[in-house]
């Protein structure tokens, strides 16, 4: 069988969007001894409250659901992250995905990158609303994201590969017109 290789979307240039490094991304879904024995195996704690992340070492964890979480990782381990969660998840009921060929990560930043995206996005994203660790599900534009605020003018966008340069085009045009650059 032929391998499929993936290649990254042209994203547009500006100043307050890059393209993040490539990472594994695994969806896992399970109760609450799921997600504990999950964490354990990766040395990360999961986070407790929905839409809320947590961060150790170079992985993260965004609970996304009241039993599912994307999990971040480092792309070479992705086969590696699959067989060290399943093997400890044994028989606890669960789902347990590979999504790193699905999406990619967009870094949205600078003082103005709030203002950016709610030119696609209707959530409130003042640090009040919307503070920093928090993430969710949402739309940009007519594009299904998972937004995560990594700091206090700094926002990762988890978006599926083929409406990434949709996106980055939105973002690119609104900065222009704001020159928010």
């Amino acid at each position: 069988m032929a391998e499929l290789r993936r290649s990254n979307p042209t994203i547009a240039e500006c100043p307050a969007v890059r393209l993040l490094q490539p990472a594994s991304r695994h969806v896992l879904r399970g109760g609450t001894e799921v997600m504990s024995v999950a964490g354990s195996a990766l040395g990360l704690e999961m986070p407790e409250a929905l839409c809320r992340a947590t961060v150790s070492a170079d992985r993260a964890a965004l609970k996304l659901g009241p039993d599912e979480c994307l999990l971040l990782g480092p792309e070479p381990a992705a086969q590696e992250t699959t067989s060290l969660l399943e093997q400890a998840l044994g028989d606890l009921p669960h789902a347990l995905v590979d999504v790193s060929h699905r999406q990619i990560a967009l870094e949205v930043r600078g003082r103005h990158a709030a203002f950016l995206l709610n030119a696609g996005c209707p959530l409130d994203l003042h640090t009040s609303a919307f503070p920093i660790g928090m993430c969710t599900r949402t739309v940009f534009a007519k594009a299904e994201i998972v937004l995560w605020r990594t700091g206090e003018e700094m926002f990762q966008i988890e978006v599926w590969r083929s409406f990434a340069a949709y996106v980055s085009r939105f973002l690119a045009e609104s900065e222009r017109e704001v020159g928010a650059s």
